[in-house]
């Protein structure tokens, strides 16, 4: 039963906490979904949450206090959801210097998963503020979250780059039209970050754009990382010995400090056994389930990647996290398992003229180096019949459909799938990249032009995301990738194996 009453609201505003960056809901499986809020002040959580607009017998969750600790952001578990509704959730703050002084309420939404197989529509992209491309009122600023919100998706999976804490943003970038894009310019925006709060700074411009935060009160959300969160094209055990531009030279600590302002910042439901810990799985309903990946956390260092045997050195998901997630996809009785992934893998990713920073070494040979834990895998879902697993992925700034095939790979002991690549969402656009052989892929579509020139704008259009809708009757699942405006270049129905 719904009980519970909105608290007495003070009148003046100046006197209100006040909520300047929205709210957002995440990590929603059966039953649960972890909602996250902001506010200026010490001041305790609240949401109240009901199945309809008017919040008749609404339940009420008083959360933990937010306060100077976590940047004045706090999250709140909602527990015993019922199946397959539209829930309505307020976030309100509470001063902790004077009880009786409330925020105004910041609203939102989100979908329960349905108890029987239902439609579903799930969206990625990847890349958010990158390349000196920031907020730019006069365009109309982050532009393709409210082309996402249109789009309507149960979920939105961000596979990467959330921020670009290694990227500064200028006033005025001159365009090759000889116009002007103009930035909104913050305090940490002008350097690169460092500090934690230097951290926490680059999240909060991205939640001043109207555009995402609206999205965010509409979309629940599964977010990962990738390299810029922290410093381009990092690993753990990377030393910044010539970046003049940092004075905090080890990359472990700038990674703490920007994993610190990444969970503060996201509705991201902590770990039972590791409240850091990235990778972790969500159902759907009875038809899907998302495998978030985290290539960061467990990486040996870049390198020219041929390594003969599996060790750190060679490590991309680490030993820990490829048995979870062979565990995890074996175990998965979910019609279609959805790896959402950082970074591709079969697409060239360098690092310098000698480093590769994903998993492909542009060898065309056996797997070596990090392509061994993939092989793995693979190896894993042929032997145990893992049906219908999809990758979904970004990192390289365009769109992309590829197919695998053993029938075409050097190793072959693997199922064929797909693996779709979509991004940016708001940074410069780039590629294609060439693709290795190893794992037989073939790409089958790509959404920019040849020869385009490098690091286009957002105002270029070339910005893309990607849908997978899932027909909950047949079960098929419709992927389609989509450019600024919404349009779907390319379209792809693949009907389940196996069922």
């Amino acid at each position: 039963m719904w009980a519970g009453r909105a608290p007495g609201i003070v009148t003046s505003d100046g006197a209100r906490p006040a909520i300047p960056s929205g709210t957002s809901a995440g990590d929603v499986t059966a039953g649960r979904a972890t909602v996250w809020s902001r506010t200026d002040r010490p001041a305790r959580m609240v949401v109240e949450y009901a199945t309809t607009d008017s919040f008749g017998e609404a339940r009420r969750v008083v959360g933990p206090a937010a306060l100077e600790e976590t940047g004045f952001t706090a999250r709140v578990e909602l527990t015993d959801l019922p199946a397959g509704q539209r829930i309505a959730y307020r976030v309100l703050f509470q001063d902790l210097r004077d009880l009786k002084t409330w925020s105004q309420p910041a609203a939102g939404r989100f979908r329960t998963p349905a108890a029987n197989a239902s439609d579903i529509v799930l969206a990625w992209s990847a890349d958010t503020v990158g390349q000196g491309w920031g907020i730019n009122p006069h365009w109309g600023g982050l532009r393709l979250y409210e082309t996402m919100r249109h789009a309507q998706p149960d979920v939105f999976i961000h596979v990467g780059d959330t921020i670009y804490a290694d990227q500064t943003i200028k006033p005025e970038v001159t365009l090759d039209d000889g116009t002007m894009w103009r930035n909104l310019v913050t305090p940490a925006k002008s350097k690169v970050a460092e500090t934690l709060d230097e951290f926490r700074g680059n999240h909060l411009y991205n939640l001043m754009d109207e555009n995402v935060r609206r999205f965010n009160a509409e979309v629940a959300q599964i977010v990962l990382w990738d390299d810029h969160e922290v410093h381009d094209n990092w690993y753990p055990t990377e030393v910044l010995e010539n970046d003049s531009r940092y004075q905090v030279k080890s990359v472990a600590l700038l990674a703490a400090r920007a994993k610190r302002a990444f969970f503060e910042h996201h509705p991201i439901r902590p770990g039972c056994e590791d409240a850091e810990r990235v990778y972790r799985a969500y159902r759907y309903g009875p038809a899907v389930e998302v495998f978030a990946l985290d290539m960061r956390t467990y990486r040996g260092a870049n390198s020219p990647n041929r390594q003969p045997a599996l060790g750190p050195d060679s490590a991309i998901l680490g030993a820990a996290q490829v048995e979870w997630l062979k565990e995890r996809l074996a175990a998965s009785t979910a019609t279609w398992k959805v790896v959402a992934s950082d970074m591709p893998l079969g697409l060239v990713v360098r690092d310098g003229p000698a480093d590769f920073e994903a998993v492909a070494n542009a060898d065309d040979g056996a797997p070596l180096g990090r392509e061994m834990e993939i092989a793995g895998l693979l190896r894993h879902l042929k032997q145990r019949r893992v049906r219908n697993v999809v990758w979904v992925t970004g990192d390289v700034h365009y769109c992309a459909a590829h197919h695998y095939d053993p029938a075409r790979a050097r190793f072959t002991e693997f199922d064929p799938f797909w693996e779709f690549v979509a991004g940016p969402l708001h940074a410069g656009t780039f590629g294609p990249n060439v693709l290795d052989a190893t794992f037989g892929p073939e790409v089958r579509f790509v959404g920019i032009p040849s020869g385009m020139k490098p690091n286009r704008p957002p105002s270029a259009g070339l910005q893309f995301f990607g849908t997978l809708k899932l027909d909950g009757r047949t079960r098929t699942l419709t992927v389609r990738l989509h450019d600024l405006t919404g349009k779907a270049l390319f379209s792809l129905e693949l009907p389940p194996q196996g069922v």
